[in-house]
């Protein structure tokens, strides 16, 4: 098994590419090791690593972040990990292997607003998620108010130094282009 990796725009996460679906349907992010320990094998065997402090799982990759260390330091135990992970046979989700599908439960707009609504998660869906999904992480929906779209960042884009100029010139942009009821997008 040969796993890529690649730089991605947040320079406290790197992508691995290991040549095999990570998570069939949907994604799942795990920002501490309770979290992964209760959710995935993997991402709990990732967190044993000192340093890391953030795994998310895409359809064919995961995207790894961390604290102060070098990753010429934590490199080689990360491969390690999703390497003996991936030949283990294990699930990558424990339990029902349920990934998170989406916010769902937790957006908020006006009953008035559905249809721009509606326009404003096909444009992130066909538009923006595969480009973000390029650098390592994913951008959800999840609500619109007063002519501001509030958007979830996960995976390589949370934290990462350029996600304000994304949110702004990219995702802002382009939903005012195709969508003059948007003024403005927010991260939550």
């Amino acid at each position: 098994m040969f796993i890529q990796t690649e730089a991605t725009p947040n320079p406290a996460t790197l992508k691995f590419l290991p040549g095999k679906v990570v998570m069939e349907n949907g994604t799942a992010e795990f920002r501490d090791e309770e979290e992964a320990r209760a959710g995935s094998p993997l991402a709990a065997r990732l967190f044993s690593i000192p340093g890391v402090t953030g795994v998310y799982f895409g359809y064919d990759f995961i995207t790894v972040s961390k604290e102060s260390q070098e990753w010429q330091h934590l490199k080689p135990a990360i491969l390690g990990s999703i390497l003996e992970h991936f030949m283990s046979g294990q699930a990558i989700m424990a339990g029902s292997g349920r990934a998170e599908q989406s916010d769902q439960e937790d957006e908020f707009f006006d009953e008035g607003d559905e249809t721009i609504v509606a326009t404003i998660k096909e444009l992130l869906e066909t538009r923006v998620r595969p480009a973000v999904a390029q650098d390592g992480g994913d951008i959800t929906f999840r609500g619109f108010k007063d002519g501001t779209v509030f958007l979830n960042m996960k995976g390589a884009c949370s934290g990462c130094p350029s996600s304000t100029a994304t949110l702004k010139h990219g995702v802002q942009n382009l939903l005012r282009h195709f969508v003059p009821e948007v003024q403005a997008v927010e991260a939550v």
